[in-house]
């Protein structure tokens, strides 16, 4: 199913009121309709959502909204890159049919920051070990644009893997008639996975931080040859990042690929975590390992 919804101009909705009707004008007309959720500072990480939602469904809706309740105490909310007008440019190149873009009031109106939803087991590893909250403003956040845009088809990328992981988790447990589609980690040339926050860093820093996808490759590498032990796949895979130059790890995690349970040795489908700041900015990566033949 690959149909161009109207050859009319994407429509840029800023009221929760306007999006409804627009949804509700969607579902008359028999619609499937993608949502794919963002931050804006749009990349091609987030296009190829775009694209993939394009594929699957006959009308495209971005969202684009900071959300408050994601970052905590000390996190770049406040700098958080905001690219508007080349995000919107983005879109309309890739004939999405309608942006929401609310303002922060609009979503949070007094008094409905009282209800929240929260994942347990899921988010108290990984990130969320060192990001206390900030799943529950993200489990939060999606199940408010998904009551505002019933779309069909939700998308999100690999690159937040726990998050993904997560949402799907939420969407199972409160039977949210939604298909949760989770699509590749886009990478630039040298490996880096696509980040609105790889603009915080500086040339060099940019050029080590190379060293996240190649300590990756290199763990999968050892796993193919049989390595299974953990601690010294991880072992290796720390090495590699700090030879690198400075760099502050936050983990570096071995897990179950569906329950996030950290794993001893590698036995199941599992996931290679991890998130690491260099020059101040935080970046995480991961990759899929299988149990080696």
């Amino acid at each position: 199913m690959n149909l161009r919804l109207t050859d009319n101009p994407m429509e840029l909705l800023q009221e929760i009121d306007a999006c409804r009707l627009a949804m509700a004008r969607l579902r008359r007309d028999g619609r499937r309709v993608g949502l794919v959720p963002t931050m804006g500072a749009l990349h091609d990480g987030h296009l190829s959502l775009v694209r993939a939602a394009r594929k699957m469904c006959d009308a495209v809706v971005v969202s684009i909204f900071v959300n408050p309740t994601q970052f905590g105490p000390g996190e770049d909310f406040e700098s958080y890159p905001k690219t508007t007008e080349a995000d919107l440019d983005a879109c309309r190149s890739e004939m999405v049919d309608f942006v929401f873009s609310p303002k922060v009031s609009a979503m949070y109106p007094d008094g409905a920051d009282m209800t929240s939803v929260h994942v347990s087991g899921l988010t108290e590893g990984l990130c969320g070990a060192s990001r206390p909250g900030h799943f529950d403003g993200v489990t939060t956040i999606v199940s408010k644009l998904f009551n505002i845009i019933p779309a069909d088809a939700a998308f999100f990328g690999e690159k937040d893997y726990q998050q993904l992981m997560v949402i799907k988790q939420m969407v199972g447990d409160l039977n949210m008639p939604i298909e949760i589609v989770g699509c590749p980690i886009i990478r630039e040339k040298d490996g880096l996975a696509l980040s609105s926050r790889n603009a915080y860093l500086s040339e060099v820093e940019r050029m080590q931080a190379q060293c996240l996808n190649q300590s990756l490759m290199a763990a999968c590498e050892k796993i193919t040859s049989g390595q299974v032990v953990v601690d010294e796949i991880r072992d290796g895979i720390q090495k590699i990042i700090l030879d690198a130059g400075p760099a502050e790890i936050d983990y570096i995690e071995i897990v179950d690929a569906v329950s996030l349970t950290p794993l001893p040795k590698i036995d199941r489908p599992a996931r290679i975590c991890l998130a690491v700041l260099i020059g101040g900015c935080r970046l995480i990566d991961n990759v899929a390992v299988d149990v080696p033949l």
